[in-house]
């Protein structure tokens, strides 16, 4: 398992976690979450062993591998599938053994012989003969074509190159994953594709996604970077939102209780500290005051708040594509015999497979494209707000947010620009400072600030959601929400399509049509798709995973309940009987509490009574905190155990 004590860790000055403790066991699935910049990524640098801890202890099995994707990509001219081929470390290394073995064997066939069959043993165990299909099914899985497989390396753009890292790490059978925003550069179908994937992954998976859906579809567990701690919370992250929100309930509820005994016992303190037959009972009360381990207010809230304009147009038609043709000079048409309209108010989601022409539709939409043959036909006073991932890159390095505003809308007045920009979470210095500092998820925030600014009564968004973190994405929905022009959305992220979209149209085949269904049955639909493809294809079924023996299966199943049964009783008995001695103590202590508020209670003749209650409240809160630890470590051993 991966254990982390007291954890101290800090880049420069600034310290990201402080006596943060975790432990994963092993095969649990964790998502990482917390606010940009809280320390997830730096604590994988951490597990990599490309930072020291400032303080603390990391365990990990020395034996472990550690599989990660590369943010770097060679510009080589190694063939895509044997590049992915290189992330299984051994696999490389046995091949290279295998060359040699056999070069020597050949020229004495007396020597060597054992070894040589000792290398062609361990490359079978390790499924050496299947590598080659397996990388290819990988490759598959995330878009790549098989006609692009043998492809060099360097052909490959940015984003594709991204993709080749994700299944080299893929490809590397390791006993740790870690993940770091795999999803960015992923369409709708090589995410759920890469969902399916990582479910059925046998070892340790660390995940740091913004992608809630994706959280859900994935993990066992969640741990939430906050304060510089690390807790821990079971189940995916529907499940954390719930709990988080029931504990943040409780712990205003807690602080608003607290604010009226603090008030009660002030307004005594006020009232007669200066009455000579009342002081005694004042001072009480003022160290009472001093000792109250005060409850901070739960504070949640989100930095953005933003929401577009109303968008004024009385046109029922806002674009029409009549008999067009869609496609690139020099290649074969995309989407040919296009007939569509895009009315008023329509919420319209696009799905369809990498490569289809969901991309090359919205450019024909927002006339970034000019149909090869047909006519496009727009509505008079029609404003097109367009979000594609270039529209990022045009952004000037050199320029600030500020600047960018202005001179979109230069009559407006700075601080009203400042406002604005507030919204979007560029406060202060920020708004000022050169674009060319901001991270990518500052710099896509950017590019949605001066698109609502436009103020479109069409918006066509083109996975729009990259880099940017959940509470940036949920206000993005909500504001999409609210607004009441028309909307065009291609994206990975469900939650996005699910909040915003009314309707779903398939891109596919070189159609485009109503997709009959929901998310859920589109992805029912690219799995099948998967499968079928691979089914039909010798090489890629070479590489998918065995069918499982049933019975086997369900046999161990039941033996593995059995043993985790024998294990959890005894735990869950004493837990039982800890939380029952918890709710009688806790009510025993809130009841004394309640007392010693009470003016009656410093009476002089109640004064023997009040000693031995401050006495006993004392002791409670000794057993209590006891107890409660006891509580978190059954809790965390029962945890460890699974579900049982």
């Amino acid at each position: 398992m991966l254990r982390i004590t007291n954890l101290v860790l800090a880049r420069g000055a600034k310290r990201l976690l402080d006596g943060a403790s975790m432990t994963v066991h092993d095969g649990h699935k964790i998502g990482l979450i917390g606010a940009n910049g809280a320390g997830k990524s730096s604590l994988f640098a951490l597990l990599r062993g490309e930072l020291v801890p400032d303080a603390g202890n990391v365990d990990l099995p020395a034996a472990w591998t550690i599989a990660h994707v590369a943010q770097e990509t060679p510009d080589a001219p190694r063939p895509a599938i044997e590049f992915v081929q290189d992330g299984d470390a051994e696999l490389r290394a046995i091949q290279q053994q295998l060359a040699l073995a056999e070069a020597a064997h050949d020229a004495d066939p007396e020597a060597g012989g054992q070894a040589l069959a000792e290398l062609h043993h361990r490359f079978e165990a390790i499924g050496g003969y299947a590598a080659r299909a397996r990388a290819a099914m990988l490759l598959s899985g995330l878009g790549f074509p098989s006609a692009r497989h043998e492809d060099p390396v360097a052909s490959f753009s940015g984003g594709w190159r991204m993709r080749l890292n994700l299944a080299q790490a893929l490809m590397c059978r390791s006993d740790l994953l870690l993940l770091d925003e795999p999803t960015n550069h992923l369409d709708l179908d090589a995410v759920l594709w890469l969902e399916d994937w990582l479910g059925r992954y046998p070892g340790t998976l660390l995940l740091i996604t913004h992608d809630r859906d994706f959280l859900d579809g994935v993990v066992n567990g969640i741990v939430h970077v906050d304060q510089q701690k690390l807790k821990a919370y079971g189940g995916n992250y529907s499940q954390f939102e719930r709990e988080r929100a029931q504990q943040l309930a409780l712990q205003q509820a807690s602080f608003a209780k607290q604010q009226r005994q603090i008030a009660h016992l002030q307004s005594f303190v006020d009232r007669f500290r200066a009455k000579a037959t009342k002081a005694k009972q004042a001072q009480s009360r003022i160290k009472a005051l001093e000792r109250m381990e005060r409850i901070a207010a739960a504070h949640v809230d989100s930095p953005f708040e933003f929401t577009f304009a109303p968008s004024g147009l009385a046109a029922r038609q806002l674009v029409r594509l009549e008999h067009v043709t869609l496609g690139y000079a020099g290649a074969p048409p995309i989407l040919a015999g296009l007939d569509w309209n895009l009315l008023a108010g329509e919420r319209i989601g696009l799905l369809g497979p990498n490569g289809a022409g969901k991309s090359t539709l919205l450019k024909a939409v927002a006339g970034r494209l000019a149909p090869l043959a047909g006519e496009r036909l727009t509505a008079q006073g029609l404003r097109i707000g367009y979000f594609a991932q270039h529209q990022v890159e045009q952004l000037r390095a050199e320029e600030s947010p500020l600047w960018h505003l202005s001179r979109q809308d230069p009559t407006a007045r700075e601080q009203e620009l400042r406002d604005f920009l507030g919204g979007f979470d560029f406060r202060g210095d920020m708004a000022a400072a050169p674009v060319g500092r901001f991270s990518g998820g500052e710099k896509a925030r950017l590019t949605l600030a001066l698109l609502v600014r436009e103020r479109p009564n069409l918006l066509l968004l083109d996975e729009p959601t990259n880099h940017l973190d959940i509470e940036m994405r949920e206000a993005l929905a909500e504001a999409l929400q609210d607004y009441d022009g028309a909307l065009i959305v291609v994206a990975h992220d469900r939650h996005l399509l699910r909040a915003t979209t009314d309707v779903l149209w398939l891109v596919a085949d070189g159609r485009v049509a109503p997709f009959d269904g929901d998310l859920d049955d589109y992805r029912d639909w690219v799995l099948g798709l998967r499968s079928r493809a691979a089914a039909a294809d010798p090489g890629l079924a070479a590489g998918a995973e065995p069918p499982p023996d049933r019975r086997a299966q369900k046999r161990a199943e039941a033996e593995a309940r059995q043993k985790s049964y024998a294990q959890r009783k005894p735990l869950a008995d004493r837990l039982r009987r800890v939380e029952a001695a918890l709710a009688e103590l806790g009510a025993e202590k809130q009841a004394l509490e309640e007392w010693l508020l009470l003016p009656d209670a410093y009476a002089d003749d109640h004064r023997e009574a009040l000693k031995t209650r401050i006495a006993r409240q004392g002791d409670l809160t000794w057993q209590l905190a006891r107890l409660e630890t006891e509580w978190l470590e059954l809790s965390e051993a029962l945890e460890g155990l699974g579900a049982g």
